[in-house]
């Protein structure tokens, strides 16, 4: 004989549980940070050590040149 299984509520929480939302003020901060950081990035892979560039060398090139070719950005 089996045990019998447990009925599945279709809720990860606990029952009587308050699920709280999350402000758009808490949210704001973090997607500004990111959406920053994401910008920077698609800088150094787009558009560094092309005509205008902020560190000399071919270094971030070589570091990013996979990424580019990617993202469908041309280096040579």
């Amino acid at each position: 004989m089996t045990p019998a299984a447990a009925p599945v509520t279709g809720s990860a929480t606990a029952p009587g549980a308050a699920v709280t939302p999350i402000s758009l003020k808490a949210v704001a901060p973090w997607a500004a940070f990111f959406g920053v950081l994401m910008l920077v990035l698609l800088y150094f892979v787009g558009a560094e050590q092309g005509a205008v560039a902020v560190i000399s060398g071919e270094t971030v090139h070589e570091w990013v040149h996979d990424g580019r070719h990617l993202l469908g950005f041309p280096c040579h």
